[in-house]
């Protein structure tokens, strides 16, 4: 009903009130009502009142969402900085939890300094998904002044379901958007028998197979390759006589010197001639040396035979696990044969699952990792005899310096290669060899105990990782 319909009807109800019976209604209280009728002064008033309450509701609620926006903004944008700081921490501090939550609980105080006053803060960080993200969780409300008044209290500033809680991961799985392909060179040399070394590597060498071979490989691969080695390297058995010399004059199934007989072996030695250190396919003009032995037996035990490059993790870590201990150290040998499983050269015997990719691929990340526990001591001569024995050093120079030289060769390809000391004892020959060795002191490596191991290997595979945000 409008105010003048209402004045109306008020007239028409005071007239009956007024109207003595069976009387007319008096001139009087007609021009009375008449006016009270045409009066409209107070209409513009009464409209006011309720539109300006209306307006001071829209425009506290406009003052209090604008408030709500601005600190969900800077609270989103500190908890997106605080995790992806925490999630570098990770990758830079050897996998220190402890420390990666405090770096985010720094940072994600220092980006809501100026935020404006917010209530039940209860953001807090966490390391998950076994050492390979950062969590975030909780939340904040802020008070709404106007709001209250239509029973509004408070304001969450984020989405109570937590999907808009960030996690920094560490991109090692299908989500690292590239491929890789690891090399790693294990030392299984008798010194390795000293203590717990030998499960101690077998753990830590697991735990990294573990984090970077992914599950779904159908749209980035990962895959590694495991180089076992002691005084020599033992390849698989149908790839021997393709990358050897066959039996001839030349290359004997005994040889004798210094009146001793030597029997040709199932390992390989070093590499001579002009590739001695590149990883040109091993062939008729560049075949791998084969090593001679005086009993016939490999130093490498059949338990350290080479695995090509796979993503099959069971038979990564029976592999790993089933590493039997050797006998010297020839570091050099190792370190080529873990060239060779990351050469695209080899696609003559390195097929399907275990051909690698072309050097400089887009999108693909080669690495070799190379461990030892000592100082490397074992060579041969050009025709596989033991240089210890009196044979001479075919390649004229100490498996120190070939490693280098091998080394050297991977870098050129863009190979980034980690090397590990472990129980070195302050070897400075040994932590000079693979100091020259690695990318960068960076990857350079040294670890007293097990626990120390598992800490080196686990940063490798945190540092071969990409970090991005995912809620």
């Amino acid at each position: 009903m409008s105010i003048n319909q209402w004045k109306r009807s008020e007239i028409a109800s005071a007239t009956k009130r007024e109207q003595p019976s069976g009387s007319g209604l008096s001139m009087r209280y007609r021009e009375r009502f008449a006016s009270f009728a045409q009066d409209t002064a107070g209409d513009v008033a009464v409209i006011f009142g309720l539109m300006t309450m209306a307006m001071f509701i829209l425009i506290g609620a406009a003052v209090d969402l604008g408030r709500w926006l601005n600190a969900r903004d800077q609270t989103i944008a500190a908890i997106d900085s605080a995790v992806l700081a925490a999630g570098r921490a990770l990758q830079t501090n050897g996998g220190n939890r402890t420390d990666a939550v405090n770096t985010a609980k720094i940072y994600y105080q220092q980006a809501v300094s100026n935020r404006l006053v917010v209530k039940n803060d209860t953001v807090s960080f966490a390391v998950v998904d076994d050492g390979s993200a950062v969590q975030a969780t909780g939340n904040a409300e802020i008070n709404t002044p106007f709001m209250r008044l239509a029973g509004i209290n408070q304001l969450p500033l984020l989405k109570l379901t937590g999907s808009e809680h960030p996690k920094s991961v560490l991109g090692i799985g299908g989500n690292a958007q590239l491929n890789l392909e690891i090399s790693m060179m294990l030392d299984v040399s008798g010194s390795m028998g000293s203590g717990s070394k030998l499960d101690d590597m077998k753990a830590a060498a697991a735990d990294l197979v573990d984090i970077v071979v992914w599950q779904d490989q159908s749209k980035y691969t990962s895959k590694v390759a495991i180089v076992p080695f002691s005084g020599d390297v033992r390849p698989p058995a149908a790839m021997l006589p393709i990358v050897t010399p066959p039996v001839s004059t030349t290359w004997p199934l005994m040889r004798r010197f210094n009146n001793r007989d030597y029997t040709k072996t199932a390992c390989v030695a070093e590499r001579n001639g002009t590739n001695k250190f590149t990883d040109a396919m091993a062939e008729a003009g560049a075949y791998v040396t084969p090593a001679y032995s005086r009993t016939g037996a490999c130093s490498t035990p059949q338990s350290g035979t080479v695995l090509p490059l796979t993503n099959d993790k069971p038979a990564l870590f029976d592999k790993i696990n089933q590493l039997t201990l050797g006998g010297a150290t020839g570091g050099h040998i190792g370190t080529a044969w873990a060239y060779y499983m990351l050469s695209p050269k080899w696609s003559s015997v390195l097929t399907g699952l275990s051909l690698p990719v072309a050097y400089h691929t887009p999108k693909t990340q080669k690495i070799a990792i190379l461990m030892t526990d000592g100082e490397y001591n074992s060579t041969y001569s050009n025709t596989g005899l033991p240089s210890g024995d009196g044979a001479g050093n075919g390649n004229g120079s100490s498996s120190i310096g070939q490693a280098i030289s091998i080394c050297n060769q991977m870098k050129q390809q863009d190979i980034d290669v980690y090397t590990i000391g472990f129980d070195l004892g302050g070897n400075s020959t040994a932590i000079n060899t693979l100091k020259n060795c690695s990318s960068d002191n960076s990857k350079f490596y040294t670890a007293e105990n097990g626990e120390q191991l598992k800490a080196v290997f686990r940063d490798i595979a945190l540092k071969v990782s990409t970090l991005y945000l995912s809620k």
